[in-house]
């Protein structure tokens, strides 16, 4: 098999288990929820199976589901991040991303910033949306879309910058 592989379901393992250990038991004063499991759609290869990314958030959001008690909504915004990637990837790094070697573990460039900032933001946006399901709740919402996701990008470039591998 491929070491690509083992290292996507390594990390895929890894970031729900730490999501599900240690971040689902955070909550700062009711608004700020992270939810750095995201990074794992950010990661996966650009040049990937789209199939298996779907398949693989999917699987990533009902496993978080399963363990926060949440009726779908994991899995509906990791779907919906999983399938707008693509369109995400074109507007953060131009048309011609899919030829370019784009690795987002590397030094974090504005492109690369972006598009963490705009994949996190959708997650979140749809996430908290579902989970308030009104919108009398919308100011809300997006109070806690604009706090949680600033923390979450916060985590996630700081989960970045420890498993980025050594260049010599």
């Amino acid at each position: 098999m491929n070491s690509a592989l083992f290292v996507n379901i390594f990390r895929f393992l890894l970031l729900l288990a730490v999501q599900i250990v240690i971040f689902n038991n955070m909550n700062f004063l009711g608004y700020i929820s992270p939810f750095p499991y995201v990074l794992f759609i950010i990661l996966y290869p650009v040049n990937g199976n789209k199939f298996g990314l779907l398949l693989a958030g999917f699987f990533l959001g009902i496993i978080m589901d399963m363990f926060s008690n949440s009726g779908g909504i994991h899995t509906t915004a990791c779907l919906i991040l999983a399938y707008y990637r693509p369109y995400l990837f074109k507007f953060s790094f131009g048309l011609s991303y899919e030829y370019q070697t784009i690795r987002l573990n590397d030094v974090l460039t504005p492109e690369r910033f972006s598009f963490i900032l705009l994949s996190v933001l959708i997650h979140h946006f749809i996430l908290f949306l579902l989970e308030a399901f009104s919108i009398g709740f919308l100011l809300d919402t997006l109070f806690r879309t604009l706090l949680s996701t600033i923390f979450t990008i916060i985590i996630c470039i700081i989960i970045i910058y420890l498993i980025k591998p050594n260049r010599r």
